[in-house]
């Protein structure tokens, strides 16, 4: 059949919307998703996003396309549309509107919310818009249907939190509960390196990209693949990691390099300086307030006799001084965080000086003067909202801030969470990032077909004209433009659902961090290889409240951010369905002039 081009346009709003979706769920479900190793400061947000962008990609490119196939023809079947494919353009992109306009208002408030139950709410509520609510699949219908994706909502949290419990207890058992944890720690870290490796390796090989031809090989191969990946994985963390972990924390040698792992075998021979009596780790203690960097001893003389009157006026004067509120308090720090970045080097230092030395004035936008100034700003306005998530505080928005109520909640959180001597820490770090690194492809072989399917469906419909030719592949094209879109809206706009997420539920450390991040990847795959889409949050929220559990006492989990949570994820289904299902209604049934 011919390319529907009196459609065009609908193509064209599709795609926006779309990558507009795409966008949305990098900064939230993915932000989402690397806050815990950002929180947990086994990571910075600078390699987060690296990393986040090359294995996003992977996992939507290598495994994407086996969950776009429910939202594509899972829930609304294709033979509802009787053939028009015309209303099934229209159809999927507003439910791509819908979903992704509930995302973006969510993201900009830093309301944290499931992109893939937003876009499957949205694509039932253009069903029930478009076909009647008899026509959609509310049952079960073979693990595609509604009944099976919502089951996640108890079923993804549930058995995240038991599989990220369950490695944590184990990481305690052998580790964190000896006398002398290190060595332990450092001897240990091969097994959890074998874990990480076959979990990714797993997710590639079975049941992997239809285009890869991994699927149809027999289960020997699979497994032979499996096992054989993640054992080599652990011989290198063997040969390599571990005594590079060794000379540094064991043997405190402060001289060591990251380099130097290539030495291997040899650092075991490697003398310690001396002096080494303490080994040279970054402190992973999470802290209340963040030290002011030109003023790091804020310690004033004590005063004499003569200022005494005058101290006590300043302390009468301070008493009397109205409380600041909590958006004063935000907003002083803010401005804190501004005015390190204009002292900085760089294209942010000079789009922060920029936009300061050139204030919009008096009047409205289209004065002749506030348009010349405006054309000045466009560039460092376009600099700022590139890179002013890299240079976020994210630690300090996490723990709250200190005098604040949330900031005295984290504090009760934190103190109820047993501490973990450094260099045992600093050894799972490493861990973790592999473990994070699993998490991101997963994350990319899961979410990336709640963008996808709907365009793909559209992309079909128009190039063909038939609404039959959704049950074709994904191209490749399609997953790589929207996995590059997710990439985009995590480097850019992430910042604003991370400093919300993470250490706001428990606290975080390196051990703890990998636990999460495994158990939610492990639950996310199991979904994957059943083409459920699941929520990446849903999962990591569960193992992160699962792990915070493993104090032994329920003050360790701020229960209030997790009901915050799921508040979130039941509003989001009447909310995003309603947007699309109102928006398909009105455009199907709208007023015209006969022809």
């Amino acid at each position: 059949m011919p390319q529907l081009d009196q459609y065009t346009y609908v193509f064209v709003v599709g795609t926006f919307f779309a990558m507009l979706d795409a966008y949305n769920n990098g900064a939230n479900d993915v932000a989402n998703a690397w806050a815990t190793s950002v929180s947990s400061r086994s990571i910075s947000y600078r390699q987060a996003m690296v990393f986040g962008t090359i294995f996003e990609m992977l996992g939507a490119i290598t495994v994407g396309a086996r969950t776009a196939e429910t939202i594509k023809n899972g829930i609304i079947p294709n033979s509802a549309f009787r053939g028009d494919a015309g209303v099934q353009m229209l159809a999927f992109t507003c439910a791509l509107a819908g979903a992704s306009t509930w995302v973006m208002w969510c993201t900009r408030h830093s309301a944290h919310v499931s992109s893939t139950y937003s876009l499957v709410s949205a694509v039932a509520g253009v069903g029930v818009a478009t076909v009647g609510a008899k026509n959609v699949q509310w049952g079960w219908n073979d693990g595609k249907g509604l009944g099976a994706i919502f089951s996640g909502l108890v079923m993804a949290p549930t058995i995240s939190a038991a599989f990220g419990a369950s490695i944590f207890m184990l990481i305690k058992l052998v580790v964190h509960l000896r006398k002398n944890p290190v060595p332990w720690a450092v001897y240990s870290s091969p097994f959890f390196f074998l874990i990480a490796g076959t979990i990714c390796t797993l997710s590639i090989v079975y049941k992997g990209s239809p285009n890869l031809g991994l699927n149809k090989k027999p289960g020997w191969y699979v497994a032979a693949v499996t096992m054989g990946t993640g054992g080599g994985v652990a011989i290198l963390s063997a040969i390599f990691f571990v005594p590079y972990v060794h000379a540094k924390v064991i043997k405190k040698d402060y001289n060591v390099k990251w380099w130097m792992f290539i030495y291997g075998p040899a650092l075991f021979k490697r003398p310690a300086p001396a002096d080494a009596d303490r080994a040279n780790v970054p402190d992973y203690a999470v802290v209340q307030h963040d030290d002011d960097e030109e003023t790091p001893h804020n310690v004033s003389p004590a005063p004499s006799e003569k200022d005494s009157s005058t101290e006590k006026k300043l302390v009468d004067s301070e008493a009397q001084a109205p409380i600041p509120t909590y958006k004063e308090i935000q907003a002083a720090g803010e401005r804190k965080l501004h005015a390190k970045l204009l002292k900085k080097r760089g294209p942010i230092g000079w789009a922060m000086r920029t936009l300061r030395d050139n204030p919009m004035g008096p009047g409205r936008i289209y004065e002749t003067h506030n348009m010349k100034m405006f054309l000045k700003r466009i560039p460092a306005m376009i600099v700022c909202g590139a890179l002013y998530g890299m240079h976020y505080d994210i630690h300090a928005a996490q723990s709250g801030i200190a005098g604040t109520p949330e900031g005295e909640r984290m504090a009760r959180v934190y103190a109820h969470a047993k501490k973990y001597p450094n260099e045992v820490e600093h050894t799972y770090s490493f861990v973790q990032i592999l473990t994070a690194c699993t998490a991101s492809f997963a994350h990319g072989a899961n979410d990336i077909g709640n963008s996808v399917g709907p365009w793909a469906v559209i992309y079909a419909a128009w190039s063909t004209g038939s609404a039959a030719a959704s049950k074709a592949e994904v191209p490749i094209w399609q997953l790589a433009v929207l996995s590059a879109t997710i990439s985009v809206g995590l480097l850019t706009y992430g910042y604003n659902i991370m400093k919300v997420m993470g250490n706001k539920i428990t606290y975080h450390s390196p051990s703890r961090g990998c636990s999460m991040e495994m158990g939610a990847a492990i639950t996310v795959l199991v979904f994957s290889q059943y083409s459920l889409p699941v929520s990446t949050s849903m999962c990591i929220t569960g193992a992160t409240v699962g792990v915070g559990l493993c104090n032994g006492t329920l003050k360790a989990v701020n229960f209030q951010r997790v009901g915050l949570l799921m508040l979130s994820w039941i509003a989001t289904i009447p909310i995003a369905g309603t947007i699309g299902g109102v928006l398909m209604g009105l455009f199907l049934n709208a007023p015209h002039f006969k022809s």
